[in-house]
């Protein structure tokens, strides 16, 4: 596995491979990452992986500095899965002096998790478009645990025609229906008792919206749930699969889709329905 932290690493890396699938990634592993990877390699590409803590994606009431980091043990991950690369640039050379360029998102990004934290799609954007140039990978791979995510990047790449194809790839879930993230760590033991709940009102409702249910009613009701389980809901609610946008009814693909509180952590989930 080769590891590169400086451009002309990266290039010579490049040269040395050949197309490449990338995984962008902040660190802190887990097994809904090493899914990105094997579905790279199972594409028949040598996979890529970046691992980057991006200042720019967290607001300044956020955990950027507190963010899990564990080097040692991410490298190993990544090579007993396969990775052939790893890019891990610092910031000096992610943000070079004098850089003045941002990307500007629109669209799906500015409801929900752009509502909520304002900055942080462009900060996604931005550092994901230099990803790309960096790497210039054929495909890249994201997992759909961050839908909204997925569907800022899909939509750059097709605004700016870029030459790279963008795969979801399903939410990698333990045991108890709780989707995997790095800042599930900050979960306390009796918190990660609770934080299943999420996934179980979204999959109930999905269910409820599918037989014929009143929207709205269903939603209010799966708020309430997760309340009771002392889960502060921020939104829960049915959207247009693409455009994020909120729907009243059935009608389009759609996907539930989730955030709250639960401790130190917010939660993200989502459904399709």
């Amino acid at each position: 596995m080769i590891i590169a932290r400086t451009l002309q690493e990266l290039r010579d890396a490049r040269e040395a491979l050949g197309p490449v699938g990338l995984v962008p990634t902040m660190g802190a592993l887990h097994e809904g990452h090493l899914a990105l990877i094997a579905a790279a390699r199972v594409a028949g590409q040598p996979a890529a992986a970046s691992i980057f803590v991006n200042p720019t994606q967290f607001g300044p009431k956020e955990d950027f500095n507190h963010y899990p980091r564990d080097e040692a043990g991410d490298l190993a991950k990544l090579e007993s899965a396969g990775c052939a690369l790893v890019w891990m640039p610092s910031v000096e050379v992610m943000y070079p002096p004098h850089g003045a360029t941002t990307i500007h998102v629109n669209g799906p990004a500015q409801h929900w998790e752009g509502a909520a934290r304002p900055g942080h799609f462009a900060g996604v954007a931005t550092v994901v478009a230099k990803l790309f140039g960096q790497v210039r990978p054929e495909a890249a791979y994201f997992g759909e645990k961050d839908w909204q995510q997925v569907q800022v990047v899909s939509r750059m790449v097709a605004d700016l025609h870029l030459p790279v194809r963008i795969v979801p790839v399903p939410t990698v879930r333990e045991n108890n229906g709780l989707a995997m993230s790095s800042r599930n760590a900050y979960l306390t033991p009796e918190e990660r008792k609770a934080a299943p709940i999420l996934h179980a009102a979204l999959t109930h409702a999905a269910k409820e919206i599918v037989a014929g249910k009143q929207v709205a009613e269903t939603l209010h009701h799966a708020r309430h749930e997760v309340a009771q389980a002392g889960i502060i809901p921020d939104y829960i609610a049915l959207v247009h699969a693409e455009t994020l946008d909120p729907i009243p009814a059935l009608t389009h693909p759609a996907r539930l889709i989730a955030a709250a509180k639960l401790g130190r952590v917010r939660l993200l989930d989502n459904i399709p329905v």
